[in-house]
């Protein structure tokens, strides 16, 4: 009787080990991991992402032809009026002229710090040493392509 109650005992513990053990949910050649080498893209992969460029390339090509023709339905058949007044016979409009921004904000000295002020973007300090006062400058910390700009105080 103590030999089936030590065998039971020892039987119920590997089970309850085993249940514990965690066992990988994908297998150990599929695991992921750090690479041993660089890892690049099949021409097969390469091709489909060829293909996906072509097709958003040509839905934008698609797209600009539309705003296209749509500009060409709402302008209007008749010639405007020509104006009084000097000037060519021409009836062509020119665009009109976008006038440069003026109100840009200005960027607040850092206290103890002479020529370095915070970003009135981020609150990033910026240093502006050896650049005068209400000199327009580009935010360091932004892509130029955002257009950050701020005056120095």
């Amino acid at each position: 009787m103590k030999s089936n109650l030590i065998h039971g005992t020892v039987a119920a513990a590997c089970a309850l080990l085993a249940s514990c053990y965690p066992y990988p949910e994908v297998p150990p050649h599929t695991q992921a991991g750090p690479s041993n080498g660089p890892t690049t893209t099949s021409s097969q992969e390469q091709q489909k992402i060829q293909e996906e460029r072509d097709r958003m390339k040509a839905a934008d090509e698609k797209k600009k032809k539309e705003a296209e023709d749509n500009n060409r339905l709402i302008k209007p058949d008749k010639p405007e009026k020509p104006t009084t007044g000097g000037g060519s016979s021409d009836n062509k409009t020119k665009p009109p002229v976008e006038k440069p921004r003026t109100d840009w904000p200005f960027a607040n000295p850092v206290p103890g710090k002479d020529g370095f002020v915070f970003s009135p973007y981020n609150q990033k300090v910026v240093d502006v040493r050896d650049i005068p006062s209400g000199t327009l400058v580009q935010d360091p910390t932004y892509p130029a392509a955002e257009k950050k700009y701020f005056r120095v105080p």
